[in-house]
C-alpha cells in the first residue's frame, strides 16, 4: 500500500535522518521498506542483528538503511549522529519505532539539524476510501467495527480483529512496555487501560479517582498514562485554557488509536473522530512544520464541545459529534462569546440533509465531512489560517 506518508519521506531522506513512530503494527516497517528496492534492515529486537549494528557493519553501497526500534539501543542518538557526521546520509538512514521517538531524542538533544520526524497514524476514514475499494459508508462501518490498524481493516472479519487484539495488546504491554521501562505492577497497567480508561473515553479523567480504584499513588497512574502514551497505546487531550474562564474542568479526555477497544458505540464514534483528527493535524505539524493543537472545552456547570482545533495556539475550529441529533449545539454560542469569531461544525452520523445556520454554524454529514478531510483542514495560505 502507498501510504499518506510515502513520498514525503522519501523526500526527506535526501538530506536528513528521518525518524518514523507511530503504534506497533501501523506498518511503518512494510512503508520504509516499500521506498527503496536495495536496503539494508536491522531490528534491535533481534539478537542476531544487535552485534552488527553495534559493529556498524552494513553494505555501504545501499540505497538506504533501515533502523527498527533502536531507541531500545543505549545512547541510540549519539550511535546515530556519530554515523551521521563521519559518513553523511549515503547510505540514507531511516529509523522507526512503536515508541515516541521525540521523547528519546530530548535528553541532549544530540541529533539536532540532522533529522525530520514523521507519526504514522492507523488508517482512518479518508485514506481508507483511498486504499481499498469500499465506498465511504462501508469504510466506515468496517472502521467502526475493525478499528484502523491495516491488518485487521484490510481482513474485515470481526473474529479475525479480536484475534488479533489479543496479540497487539500482549505485544504492547508485555513487549514494548516492559522493554521501556522497569514496570512491575503490569497487571494494574492493564485493568488502567481496558477496564478504566475505555470505559471513560469521551469524559474528562481524574486520575485521583483512578488512584483510588487501583489503590495505588496517584504519581504512579500519572507515570503509567504517560508511558501509555509513549508506546501510543492511547493520547490525551487537554482543555483548552488560554484567555477563557476558571469554570472549564482541568482534567484530560483520553482515547484509543485502536479505536475497537471502546465497547460504547457513541464513545467508539468520538474516539474514530478524534484519531482523524489528530492524524490530520500531525501531519500538517510533520510536513508543514505547522503548530497544531486538539483540545476540548467544558465548563464545571456542563457546557461542553468535544473537539477545539487550535493553530499557533489560537481557536481556529469547534466541533461536536453527534449520532442523529442536527439541532446545532446552544454551547457553540456560548464558547463563541469566550473564544472571538470561531468556525463551528456539528458532524452528524445520521443526517437527513447538511444546511448552515444564520449565525454561520455548518451542519455536516460525518463520514462525507472525514472522508475529505485533507481538503477542510489544510495547509493554510499566507493570508489565511487553516
Amino acid at each position: 500500500m502507498n501510504r499518506y506518508l510515502s513520498s514525503y519521506i522519501k523526500r526527506d531522506t535526501e538530506s536528513k535522518i528521518v525518524l518514523l513512530s507511530g503504534p506497533r503494527q501501523t506498518g511503518k516497517t512494510t512503508l520504509v521498506r516499500s521506498l527503496f528496492q536495495h536496503f539494508d534492515y536491522f531490528s534491535f529486537d533481534r539478537s542476531e542483528d544487535r552485534e552488527r549494528l553495534f559493529q556498524k557493519q552494513w553494505h555501504r553501497e545501499k540505497e538506504a538503511i533501515l533502523f527498527d526500534e533502536l531507541h531500545k539501543m543505549p545512547q541510540w542518538k549519539s550511535w546515530l549522529k556519530g554515523i551521521y557526521d563521519t559518513e553523511g546520509n549515503r547510505p540514507r538512514l531511516l529509523v522507526t519505532g512503536s515508541a515516541n521517538l521525540s521523547t528519546f531524542t530530548k535528553v541532549g538533544d544530540s541529533l539536532a539539524g540532522r533529522y525530520f520526524s514523521y507519526r504514522l497514524h492507523p488508517i482512518d476514514l479518508e485514506e481508507g476510501v483511498a486504499l481499498s475499494p469500499l465506498s465511504a459508508e462501508e469504510t466506515f462501518k468496517r472502521l467502526m467495527s475493525c478499528g484502523g490498524f491495516p491488518e485487521p481493516f484490510l481482513n474485515g472479519t470481526i473474529p479475525f480483529y479480536r484475534r488479533w487484539q489479543k496479540s497487539h495488546l500482549d505485544i504492547i504491554l508485555r513487549q514494548d512496555f516492559l522493554d521501556l521501562y522497569s514496570v512491575r505492577s503490569i497487571k494494574l497497567v492493564e485493568i488502567l487501560l481496558l477496564d478504566l480508561l475505555r470505559d471513560r473515553v469521551g469524559s474528562s479523567v481524574s486520575v485521583a479517582n483512578l488512584a483510588r480504584y487501583l489503590q495505588v499513588d496517584p504519581k504512579s497512574v500519572q507515570t503509567w498514562l504517560s508511558m501509555l502514551e509513549n508506546i501510543y497505546a492511547i493520547f490525551r487531550l487537554t482543555p483548552y485554557h488560554q484567555n477563557i474562564s476558571r469554570s472549564l474542568v482541568k482534567e484530560p479526555k483520553f482515547y484509543f488509536y485502536d479505536i475497537g477497544r471502546v465497547t460504547n458505540e457513541s464513545a467508539r464514534l468520538e474516539n474514530l473522530v478524534a484519531c482523524a483528527l489528530l492524524k490530520r493535524l500531525q501531519f500538517l505539524e510533520d510536513t508543514e512544520g505547522l503548530k497544531t493543537g486538539l483540545h476540548y472545552l467544558r465548563t464545571k456547570d456542563g457546557k461542553e464541545i468535544d473537539f477545539l482545533i487550535t493553530l499557533d495556539n489560537k481557536p481556529f475550529l469547534c466541533m461536536e459529534i453527534k449520532t442523529s441529533d442536527d439541532t446545532p449545539s446552544s454551547n457553540f454560542k456560548y464558547f463563541r462569546n469566550l473564544l472571538g469569531p470561531i468556525s463551528c461544525v456539528q458532524l452528524v452520523l445520521n443526517l437527513k440533509r447538511e444546511f448552515d445556520t444564520p449565525e454561520g454554524v455548518q451542519v455536516r454529514n460525518l463520514v462525507s465531512y472525514l472522508s475529505s478531510l485533507s481538503a477542510v483542514l489544510k495547509e493554510p495560505s499566507p493570508e489565511s489560517s487553516l
